[in-house]
């Protein structure tokens, strides 16, 4: 039999000409891919590539799934969208491998990274993460809402610009507005705010406003929301404004 191997693959945000070559490659090599439905929906079929779609909550059962086909000499492609290791498939992987049989660990196993929603987002409003920044993700399903508070509270006292991931969904209706309310108390209401939905995809909606303006329903689980530094700057102009971040701080 020969030798099988498994590929965490990131899509991007969206549109084709982001997916990185490298992950192309991958995927054009693969026998399997397995992954969330509307991420799979986005390949292309073709003959001799198997589809495994799971939902999105089963992402360690999913993970298992992929490395016992490595180990039956199946090419398995595990895609996640954006960056597969930022909230995403890859941790999954690892965390099964980890757990699971000893013959996993000598699997050919690799990561292949993908433009993640921060980036795209940034990119799209000019800088924003220009400086010092980190990545929140706002979801209460896998950490208590005490530790996305307590992690929000750090990010404002450290003054990071922030990139703040799966903000509001059906589930979680009320996590945003109570993060939103603890973000104007720490950094006051003139703070800069992008919410970005479905950067590069024909629904691409981006809004730069602050935190004074800012409201929940304005985010959904397709918005990463981008949260300035003292610092951030909006530059005005005919059209959309561009948002930066200079690359100094003060002493």
């Amino acid at each position: 039999m020969s030798a099988g191997w498994l590929a965490v693959v990131g899509l991007g945000p969206g549109d084709a000409a982001l997916v990185t070559p490298q992950a192309q490659a991958l995927l054009d090599a693969a026998t399997d891919a397995v992954g969330y439905g509307p991420y799979l929906a986005r390949l292309a079929p073709r003959a001799g590539l198997a589809i495994h779609a799971s939902d999105n909550r089963e992402e360690l059962d999913r993970a298992a799934h992929a490395l016992s086909m490595a180990t039956q000499g199946r090419r398995v492609a595990v895609v996640s969208s954006g960056d597969p290791g930022v909230f995403a498939m890859a941790s999954a992987v690892f965390e099964a491998l980890e757990a699971g049989p000893p013959a996993w660990r000598g699997l050919d196993v690799r990561v292949a990274p993908g433009v993640t929603a921060m980036l795209a987002a940034a990119a799209r409003a000019g800088a924003p993460l220009g400086h010092d920044f980190c990545a929140i993700n706002l979801s209460d399903n896998l950490k208590p809402w005490e530790t996305v508070e307590r992690r929000l509270r750090a990010a404002a006292t450290g003054d990071f610009a922030m990139a703040l991931y799966n903000p509001r969904s059906l589930a979680r209706p009320d996590g945003f507005a109570r993060a939103l309310d603890l973000l104007r108390e720490a950094c006051g209401s003139g703070r800069v705010v992008i919410f970005a939905r479905a950067v590069s995809t024909p629904e691409e909606a981006l809004t730069v406003t602050t935190l004074g303006e800012a409201r929940s329903g304005m985010a959904d689980m397709r918005t990463v929301v981008l949260v300035g530094s003292s610092l951030t700057r909006v530059v005005s102009r005919a059209g959309a404004p561009f948002v930066y971040t200079p690359r100094w701080a003060p002493a």
